[in-house]
């Protein structure tokens, strides 16, 4: 665990508070923060495979309906990968 990987954790749990209520229905909340607590205590990639793959079809789904832009989506991936470890590769979460 490392303080940029704390942070990035704060980030996620920020937009959700801040986001969450009106932006996303409550299981897609559950779904981020499962994706974040999973990321913040994985070791390795492996550990992350599912979580990556969960978040990064919603991330489609939320910017096809049109309820988020994709700059937003963009922002919250990256602080999702900023809570895992270093070698999870950006494009797991696509």
């Amino acid at each position: 665990m490392t303080n940029d990987r704390t942070h990035a954790y704060g980030r996620v749990v920020k937009t959700l508070d801040e986001l969450g209520p009106t932006k996303l229905l409550a299981g897609e909340q559950a779904r981020i923060r499962d994706a974040a607590d999973t990321l913040i205590f994985a070791s390795g990639a492996e550990e992350t495979r599912e979580a990556l793959r969960d978040i990064g079809q919603l991330a489609e789904a939320l910017v096809a309906s049109g309820r988020w832009l994709e700059e937003t989506v963009d922002r919250l991936i990256g602080d999702l990968l900023g809570c895992g470890p270093a070698q999870v590769p950006e494009s797991a979460a696509a």
